[in-house]
Parts: C-alpha cells; sequence; structure tokens
C-alpha cells in the first residue's frame, strides 16, 4: 500500500521581477512556476489549488470571511515493496526462422474467432469486487485501437 504526506501552501499573491518578464500576469506565473520547481525539487508532486474561505478577526469584535487560494502537493512516505514478476522465457529464434518474411495481418477484419473478439476481451476487464459479466462496460484504451490503425496502413 502506498503511503503519501501532503503540503499545503498558499499561492503567491504577488509577482516576482525577472529578467525579460514584463506584465504582471508573466510575473505571476514566474512566482508560482519558481515555487514549484523548488518543492518538485524536494520529492513533492504537485496536487491541484484550491479556494477555501476563512474567517479573520476584523476590527476589534468583528469577522469578515476572506478566500486563501491554496497550492496542494504531495509525496511517497513508505510504498509497499512489490515483489518482482520474471518476464517469461521465450524460446529462441532459430536461423531458418529470421530468413522467413512476414505473413502481413489483416486488423482491421472482423474476426470469427470468440477468443479474440472485441465482446470477450471487454468480458476479461473488470473492475476489483464486480462480477464477470456480458454486460461489464470497460474501456478500451486508446493505444490499442492506434495501434490496430497504424498496423493496418
Amino acid at each position: 500500500m502506498i503511503k503519501y504526506e501532503y503540503r499545503v501552501l498558499p499561492a503567491p499573491r504577488r509577482g516576482q521581477k525577472a529578467k525579460g518578464v514584463k506584465t504582471g500576469e508573466a510575473r505571476f506565473a514566474h512566482a508560482l512556476e519558481l515555487l514549484m520547481n523548488e518543492m518538485g525539487a524536494k520529492g513533492w508532486e504537485y496536487q491541484r489549488t484550491d479556494t477555501l474561505p476563512v474567517d479573520e478577526r476584523q476590527g476589534l469584535t468583528g469577522r469578515a470571511t476572506v478566500f486563501q487560494n491554496m497550492l496542494v502537493f504531495r509525496r511517497i512516505v513508505e510504498a509497499e515493496a512489490a515483489e518482482p514478476v520474471p518476464a517469461p522465457l521465450l524460446p529462441l529464434a532459430q536461423d531458418s526462422m529470421l530468413d522467413q518474411p512476414l505473413e502481413p495481418v489483416d486488423l482491421q477484419a472482423g474476426t470469427q474467432d470468440e477468443e479474440l473478439a472485441p465482446s470477450a476481451i471487454a468480458d476479461t476487464l473488470t473492475r476489483p469486487g464486480q462480477q464477470n459479466s456480458r454486460n461489464t462496460t470497460a474501456p478500451i484504451l486508446p493505444k490499442a485501437r492506434e495501434g490496430a490503425r497504424l498496423a493496418a496502413q
């Protein structure tokens, strides 16, 4: 199990001057960039920015609600040591196999083979705690479609 620790910092209120940075927006972006790079160098990963209400004292007895912009960072405290999974050993190619040309495969054509049909593949993809059923809606990764399209060209 991975455990994280979080760090929340106020967003910069003013820009920071730098050579070639002229406008107020650019100076503010530069200040934000410096803060984020500093935190990244220390191992903190930026997560999000939140705007939260804060009650502040105003005068002797009054209170006012102001909104603060906070930057949220996290880093891993401890990670479960995963055992390395051994890679399956593949048989060595014979010299005679290397001389034979490869046959082209038409990936766009439909298949009648049930074990390669998209519905069969989708059935094998389930989320933890779900039963394996025909109406499971698991996303098909776009990389698989992209690879099929490129291989067909």
